[in-house]
């Protein structure tokens, strides 16, 4: 099993998260030059090895042989960049006000009913689930 990453994942770097969601998006399991396809405005491709090398030393990626290349895998699993990512977002944008964040997803977003029906209903879940917590 491989040790926690050494980092904090808050800490990343737009590009070093843009690397992250690449190798995520190719089911975790990517080469150098498909992880620099799915950058905006890719940087060289040594440029891109760079930073695939400062996140394996950080420990947020880990690396496999595969012929005469290397596969590439997150050692965080998508849940916890997703949360980390949220966190930063929530942060940065909304001065760590999650009604704030909401409240401008819902405001931004054109929803169907269906779409804010359902957010509805998730809403009355979590209320029920904290009400049966509570008691």
């Amino acid at each position: 099993m491989m040790p926690p990453p050494k980092g904090n994942p808050a800490l990343l770097t737009r590009r070093e998260r843009e690397i992250m969601n690449a190798v995520f998006a190719l089911e975790n399991r990517a080469p150098s030059d498909e992880i620099r396809a799915r950058l905006t405005n890719p940087p060289s491709e040594s440029a891109v090895r760079v930073m695939i090398a400062r996140l394996e030393k950080k420990g947020f990626l880990k690396h496999q042989p595969d012929g005469a290349r290397h596969l590439y895998s997150a050692t965080i699993s998508p849940a916890v960049a997703k949360r980390t990512a949220l966190q930063q977002c929530l942060q940065t944008f909304f001065s760590g006000s999650l009604r704030h964040m909401v409240s401008a997803l819902v405001a931004e977003e054109s929803w169907t009913d269906e779409e804010l029906s359902s957010l509805k209903e998730e809403i009355e879940r979590v209320r029920k689930e904290r009400k049966k917590r509570s008691w």
